[in-house]
């Protein structure tokens, strides 16, 4: 197999199971509240990140890491995972999966609109449209297709899945020019973030879960969304001949976490949901397409 066909297995992987993840938060979510769920995959996730380091052979990477290095992984582990995930998973909470899954897809709109002050980067036309265009989608999926209305399924579930997109884009600011081994680092995200979350559920919540139901999709959330397919992403980036050949395919996972939705969750997906991600994810294409005109 070429390298080229290599990357396209990883990606294709990749793309396939964080298109479950959606469907995985909210089962999961009617056996933990959210917090509970996030500590159990949080264990989960640094234990499998623990085991890909031992596999790759990284450890001496993380021993010798320099300590402004060390103390700048460990701070951001307060943004991913712990007030991300808070966030996230409290808006699937609120909203249905196929509501909550496309509104936290335009987190790289968000970072567009970040990097403009915080970055310093031009802001052009083609960006300002993408922007007006993905969020026409956010207001045509809250609303049902009323988007004259603005009488959204929840308000709240709303702003929480939105301003989750706000803590992902400022993570990846923060990591833009952190040349860290990029499994090491999010080690260090995931381990920090354990004694945060420990103590929100214990003032919270109970660290006890109730059912073995709920461990299960921990597990889950923690080995795949926040652990190994961020391995098989970063290997197909890295045997790819062009990351445009592979990045591409990150279009189909929210039409493929529909489908997982409706059978695995059971909700009926709406027209609306279906025409507002089609305009979150031409919002996407069209600002890749500007990126590309200004390199």
């Amino acid at each position: 197999m070429t390298r080229q066909k290599q990357a396209y297995a990883y990606a294709l992987g990749a793309v396939l199971i964080w298109s479950t993840v959606a469907s995985a938060f909210k089962i999961s979510l009617r056996h933990m509240d959210p917090i509970q769920l996030l500590l159990w995959a949080d264990v989960f996730s640094v234990l499998c990140l623990f085991s890909v380091l031992v596999i790759q052979g990284k450890l001496t990477l993380l021993k010798n890491l320099p300590r402004p290095t060390l103390k700048r992984g460990l701070a951001l582990g307060l943004l991913n995972p712990f007030l991300y995930y808070t966030i996230l998973f409290a808006a699937y909470d609120l909203l249905p999966a196929q509501e909550a899954q496309p509104l936290n897809y335009t987190w790289a709109i968000t970072l567009t609109l970040l990097s403009w002050p915080m970055l310093g980067q031009r802001l052009g036309l083609r960006e300002a449209l993408a922007i007006g265009i993905s969020y026409a989608g956010v207001v045509v999926i809250s609303t049902h297709g009323n988007p004259f209305s603005l009488s959204f399924s929840s308000g709240p579930g709303v702003a929480l899945a939105l301003g989750s997109t706000i803590i992902w884009a400022l993570f990846w600011i923060f990591n833009a020019k952190d040349e860290t081994d990029p499994v090491v680092s999010l080690f260090l995200n995931f381990a920090a973030g354990f004694p945060c979350i420990l103590a929100a559920c214990l003032i919270f919540s109970t660290p006890w879960p109730g059912t073995w139901q709920g461990v299960a999709g921990a597990a889950y959330v923690g080995v795949f969304e926040m652990g190994v397919t961020f391995v098989f992403w970063l290997k197909a980036l890295r045997l790819s001949s062009s990351t445009a050949k592979v990045s591409t395919l990150i279009f189909f996972s929210p039409f493929l976490s529909l489908i997982f939705i409706h059978f695995f969750v059971g909700e009926e997906i709406l027209p609306s949901t279906i025409v507002g991600l089609g305009f979150i994810i031409a919002g996407n294409a069209l600002q890749q397409t500007a990126k590309t005109a200004d390199s």
